[in-house]
């Protein structure tokens, strides 16, 4: 099995798509792509929420992870979404991302139909069980409605090697502290939130995995290399003069401010999937007003 690395800022990419929606924009993927890893990101994280995996058809999902592999050429690793409400379909979605080239699988906790928290151990190690690859968990209740505690988390860790790390979007720093006082460096903790990326880091957190950093790579990335130093006066500065535009990426579902941001950039269509809606108005205002904030107080470089 590769040795991954997950520390530092991997970016949830948002899917391109056509004008209309229907089908994905491969021109503006390979762009996000390459701009991506100009900005120094550690990673890339395609297929999960951001990319509205929920409405992309199985093709399409591998046609997404492939295109990114392509892309990257190994510069950064590459982590797909793969989970989903289905034990069988996430083994299944997990094989064909790694046959596309993908380092590693997301799992998310299975949504709607509310597992217990030994289904969601079990789930998990029947996934470990059949996917010879990495493994980042994928913890955010306000999506999936279930939690996935700190116990199981533990059990899970004792008798899977290839889960490696945690994407954890309860918005609790509580749990994060919690999990580095169970596990220690057994699993890697990765934010899920970027207004708690500093607070998460400050109790053992390793980074975090992005929706912002869409929009604004190197300065989210800049965040994570300043707590990787030990920086967290740097940290600090940078992830305050960051936090407008974090709250904005939420104002309406995501990835839609996301998508708008990028599209004033020039960068893709705002198009997002039903039952999603672009952008309104008011936030793409609020958006280009935190952007125009960032660019005018972030802090310098250290000389």
């Amino acid at each position: 099995m590769q040795t991954l690395t997950f520390s530092g800022t991997f970016t949830a990419l948002v899917t391109p798509f056509t004008t209309d929606g229907d089908a994905v924009d491969l021109v503006a993927l390979d762009a996000l792509v390459e701009a991506q890893i100009a900005g120094g990101v550690s990673g890339l994280v395609p297929c999960g929420t951001t990319g509205e995996s929920p409405t992309l058809s199985d093709e399409e999902q591998v046609l997404v992870i492939k295109r990114v592999v392509e892309v990257a050429k190994g510069r950064v690793p590459v982590v797909a979404g793969t989970g989903s409400f289905s034990t069988k379909k996430t083994i299944s979605a997990s094989k064909a991302a790694l046959a596309a080239g993908a380092d590693a699988v997301m799992v998310v906790m299975p949504y709607y139909n509310k597992p217990s928290q030994d289904g969601m151990r079990e789930h998990v190690l029947s996934i470990a069980r059949a996917v010879p690859a990495p493994i980042v968990l994928y913890n955010i209740p306000g999506r999936c409605v279930v939690d996935l505690s700190a116990e199981t988390t533990a059990q899970i860790c004792e008798r899977a090697p290839n889960v490696v790390a945690l994407k954890d979007a309860t918005g609790n720093v509580l749990r994060c502290q919690e999990l580095k006082r169970k596990l220690g460096d057994r699993l890697t903790v990765l934010s899920g939130d970027d207004a708690l990326t500093l607070a998460f880091g400050a109790v053992g957190a390793s980074g975090v995995i992005s929706v912002t950093s869409n929009v604004r790579p190197r300065e989210v990335s800049e965040v994570t290399r300043a707590l990787q130093a030990n920086d967290f006066a740097r940290a600090r500065a940078c992830h305050f003069a960051l936090v407008e535009l974090h709250n904005t990426m939420f104002l309406e579902p995501n990835p839609a401010p996301a998508k708008a941001a990028l599209a004033a950039m020039g960068r893709m269509t705002p198009a997002v999937r039903q039952p999603l809606l672009p952008a309104s108005d008011a936030t793409q205002r609020k958006v280009a007003e935190a952007l125009a904030q960032l660019d005018a107080s972030f802090p310098k470089a250290a000389s």
